[in-house]
């Protein structure tokens, strides 16, 4: 079954109509009151339930962890509802049960698409430094990438994955046999073949996201982390582009199925669903990848965050499955099928460590020269939140809104 890799923005709201209700409901109040911190929170006397809702997409490789930690701890927790979600809309679902005083989230699984409004509307509890005493040591242990990365999530999340590195251009060599590595090698080669490359809508396309965020480093843009200010060369670039690009595909899956079909020729990829999709059969074994010359690698994460208003028991369970998490041992299953490669976010993991299932994976699809293409260049984080929202909407009203398909 094809995995689902959508990633959305959610768009920002007032904040004050939940403060007014809150001053005005001594029901929220209580529900809002602040939980021990650190040593001081304790663990259940038993078992609790806890809810995740995953917005991002992520839970065939964080779930078999949740699922560990439960088989290990039976005595703190029970029983676990996984439930997904589109995450345009998970603020506004946090918002309407955190006023209600009956919050049913515990557990965010996010991009920093949801993420950032989450935080902005002040919906997440914060965990750094409140809770060092139990996840301090864990984030200690980010890789460097990660670490960046976790930075984005200003105290109030973890990450649980990371990688997934873009932009990559993917083709079949059958369909193409020289394929462009620089820019306007691509502009070129699109005027040349016509309706022979698309690129999925940024807001729910991880590799369209990376494709359009890495231009303004290579192209020279005068602030790559400033889209409505600092890309003038980028958006001239992908208004031209688009003049040879008859429509955009509303995701990543429907670029690569048109890919294998042989409908498209060339499409943005990064370097898990490069991995993921032939592993999953969704794009031929044969296909490949190129980058393009001095490019700047965009990373990207998954993170966990807890809701503000949790109940005390559920919060300790939370955080220590959190922990869990951050074991070597769990960690070593971020590998899963590709998905984020290299997918492991603390240091010290290796292919070795990961399930038998994911080390064929690797050997059967990974590619060797993934190490020293990835370390080659420089990688950094993506736009954060609310940036990314503005260059989501400035694409979707300049560049390919009105041609989705």
């Amino acid at each position: 079954m094809f995995k689902k890799r959508s990633k959305f923005f959610a768009g920002l709201t007032c904040v004050a109509l939940v403060s007014a209700i809150a001053i005005a409901s001594p029901a929220i109040a209580n529900f809002k009151q602040a939980n021990p911190v650190g040593a001081a929170l304790k663990m259940p006397s038993s078992p609790v339930t806890l809810n995740i809702v995953d917005v991002a997409g992520d839970l065939q490789i964080v779930q078999p962890m949740v699922e560990n930690y439960m088989k290990h701890f039976p005595k703190r927790l029970a029983k676990v509802n996984f439930e997904t979600g589109d995450a345009t809309e998970v603020a506004g679902k946090l918002k309407a049960q955190e006023a209600a005083g009956k919050l049913q989230i515990d557990l965010l699984l996010t991009g920093n698409d949801a993420l950032a409004p989450s935080i902005e509307q002040g919906l997440l509890t914060k965990i750094f430094p409140d809770y060092n005493f139990q996840l301090g040591a864990s984030v200690a242990r980010y890789l460097p990438g990660a670490k960046l990365m976790w930075d984005q999530a200003q105290s109030f999340a973890i990450v649980t994955d990371f990688g997934n590195y873009g932009p990559l251009l993917q083709y079949l060599p059958k369909s193409v046999a020289k394929p462009p590595t620089t820019p306007a090698a691509l502009l070129d080669w699109v005027k040349a073949n016509p309706d022979g490359f698309t690129y999925g809508r940024p807001s729910n396309s991880g590799p369209g996201r990376a494709f359009v965020q890495g231009l303004p480093y290579i192209l020279g843009d005068k602030d790559p982390q400033d889209p409505i200010n600092g890309w003038d060369k980028t958006w001239a670039y992908l208004k031209d582009l688009g003049k040879y690009i008859p429509y955009y595909t509303t995701g990543t899956g429907k670029s690569m199925r048109e890919l294998a079909a042989g409908t498209k020729k060339l499409v943005p990829s990064s370097a898990g669903w490069d991995v993921n999709v032939r592993a999953i059969g969704t794009v031929p074994k044969e296909s490949k990848v190129v980058a393009f010359e001095n490019t700047t690698w965009m990373m990207d994460a998954t993170y966990l965050a807890i809701p503000k208003g949790i109940a005390a028991d559920k919060l300790a369970v939370a955080l220590d499955l959190m922990k869990w998490i951050l074991t070597p041992s769990q960690q070593a299953y971020a590998y899963d099928d590709g998905y984020m490669y290299p997918g492991p976010a603390i240091s010290g993991i290796t292919p070795a460590m990961a399930p038998a299932a994911s080390r064929k994976v690797l050997r059967i699809y990974g590619r060797p020269e993934y190490d020293a293409l990835l370390a080659k260049y420089p990688a950094l984080p993506q736009l954060p939140g609310k940036t990314l929202g503005a260059m989501f909407d400035k694409w979707d009203k300049e560049i390919g809104g009105a041609k989705l398909k």
